[in-house]
């Protein structure tokens, strides 16, 4: 059985984690509201306040953090356990912010084609700078919005539209060639990847959703969240309701799981670090725990990463 180490505890529903050269680890808090970074010794320290509900985080090619903000939750407490809800009256609104390591937060972007942008969720950067991220929508009482798949690039210049609608968009992540863009949708249990034909240009000859092509789906009831890519090419995604990390092969097989120690609805991120990136930190979202556990092989050297 795979052992995991606790690194830090007490934060406040943690997800997109960013693992530093210097053995910190970059995290949202979204029930804080911030930006957060968590040392070796397990210290947190806040970068910065985002406001909303910051929800996913990269590193861009000018070195500044890129944070996918989801506007905001309703918040409950469940068995003592974080458990996000609805669109909560302090909605900001879905945008993606520009954060600096000294704290200044710039709003990049906020719509596309017109529309604004619901609950940005995750992302990830591809070599030529650009990045690919995911908007999961909100819900409200009598309704829900649809999400999708976005392009942009960091400064600002370019947003695009590029798989709409999809169901409840959540993790995405790059294979390790950047010829496919894998992305997980919560409530169907299914994970997704298109073609890349260029930055931002999606081959569309599958039968799913704008083209997608079927990688996996979970049996049962499932839910998805974020995922990352290791060395070999497997989608790490993590895998609500059991809450576990699932490893799939390139080629859609579920060749194991990794399980905390503590049951969690809400596993919700992973990332690779360490200095031969073999370390995998996971996100406990519910509990408020982040995990370090050796990985079988190294993980996926980032586009533009620490």
């Amino acid at each position: 059985m795979t052992e995991l180490t606790t690194i830090a505890s007490g934060l406040q529903f943690p997800e997109g984690p960013v693992a530093l050269a210097d053995g910190s680890v970059l995290l949202v808090e979204i029930k804080r509201g911030t930006l957060s970074r968590v040392a070796p010794d397990g210290t947190v320290s806040v970068v910065a306040d985002c406001g909303g509900g910051p929800n996913g985080a990269a590193i861009g090619p000018d070195g500044a953090v890129y944070v996918c903000n989801n506007g905001g939750f309703e918040w409950h407490d469940i068995g003592g356990r974080d458990v996000p809800g609805m669109q909560p009256d302090d909605y900001i609104g879905g945008r993606i912010q520009r954060v600096t390591m000294d704290g200044e937060v710039t709003d990049l972007y906020t719509a596309v084609d017109g529309n604004g942008l619901r609950g940005p969720n995750d992302m990830v950067f591809d070599a030529q700078g650009g990045f690919y991220f995911t908007d999961l929508g909100k819900r409200r009482p009598r309704e829900t919005d649809r999400g999708g798949l976005y392009y942009a690039t960091a400064d600002g210049s370019r947003i695009e539209e590029i798989a709409y609608p999809l169901a409840d968009a959540n993790g995405v992540g790059l294979s390790p060639d950047g010829s496919r863009v894998y992305v997980a949708e919560t409530s169907t249990g299914r994970v997704w990847y298109w073609d890349v034909e260029g930055p931002g240009k999606l081959g569309r000859d599958g039968k799913g959703p704008a083209g997608a092509k079927l990688l996996h789906g979970f049996e049962g009831y499932q839910l998805l969240d974020s995922l990352a890519v290791d060395s070999e090419g497997n989608v790490c995604v993590a895998t609500l309701v059991t809450g576990v990390i699932s490893v799939l092969s390139p080629d859609g097989e579920l060749k194991g799981v990794v399980k905390p120690p503590k049951h969690d609805f809400h596993v919700t991120n992973i990332c690779f670090g360490g200095p031969d990136l073999r370390t995998a930190y996971i996100t406990s979202s519910g509990w408020g725990i982040l995990y370090a556990t050796e990985w079988h092989c190294p993980g996926l050297r980032l586009n533009h990463g620490a």
